[in-house]
């Protein structure tokens, strides 16, 4: 827990970096300061999030097969984990290989949630846009409309692919989470929200881009 308590302090000094930055080219801004932060956390974590995106992406295209086999040994379910073994060798995809870059992400990802939420702001600059204070909500929830809607143009691109009982999940998620983002943001400092948006902005664009190349590679 003190290792994690050093990561949230961390965070907290990159968000005065940034601010201080914002300042040296004359822009002081903690929301700006947000907004680069929020971009060079996802660039550094960008290497095991592709990783991650190509592993979902192979998963979800093997879901037709995988549902073949299933139908084919629901009688001889260890026949069926065996033929799946060497479905995934046959075709080098591993299904762990997603969640140890997610594993990995996620101290980080939560610190700086932490961070945010508990951020010593500047009171004659922690306005930003249209916020008296990215220390607390947005009183006009214009904020908890974007999370959502970008929780959930996220989810929609996610699920392209998924085919199944992957495809029922992931539709249900694509109507639960950015309810539930939207929801939560109410109440959530501004200045986490902001992180939560352009955090999702960029992991948009990442896997249009991924996705792109994978089927070029096709």
């Amino acid at each position: 827990m003190e290792i994690f308590n050093y990561l949230v302090e961390f965070m907290r000094t990159l968000v005065t970096y940034a601010f201080n930055l914002t300042e040296m080219v004359g822009f002081p801004s903690y929301g700006m300061a947000i907004i680069i932060l929020t971009v060079f956390i996802k660039a550094i974590l960008a290497p095991l999030t592709v990783k991650q995106i190509k592993s979902m992406k192979a998963m979800q295209e093997l879901q037709p097969r995988m549902k073949e086999l299933q139908d084919k040994y629901k009688n001889d379910p260890a026949r069926m984990q065996a033929e799946m073994a060497a479905m995934y060798k046959e075709l080098g995809v591993n299904p762990l290989a997603g969640c140890l870059p997610l594993l990995v992400q996620m101290p980080f990802l939560i610190a700086i949630f932490y961070a945010l939420q508990g951020y010593p702001y500047n009171p004659a600059f922690e306005h930003f846009l249209w916020l008296p204070s990215l220390g607390e909500a947005d009183p006009y929830y214009i904020l908890p409309v974007l999370s959502a809607l970008s929780t959930w143009v996220m989810s929609k691109q996610t699920g392209m692919g998924a085919s199944g009982a992957a495809a029922q999940q992931q539709k249900i998620m694509t109507i639960f989470m950015p309810l539930f983002i939207g929801y939560i943001s109410l109440n959530f400092p501004s200045g986490l929200v902001i992180y939560w948006i352009v955090s999702n902005v960029f992991q948009f664009v990442q896997q249009h881009f991924i996705y792109k190349g994978l089927e070029a590679k096709k």
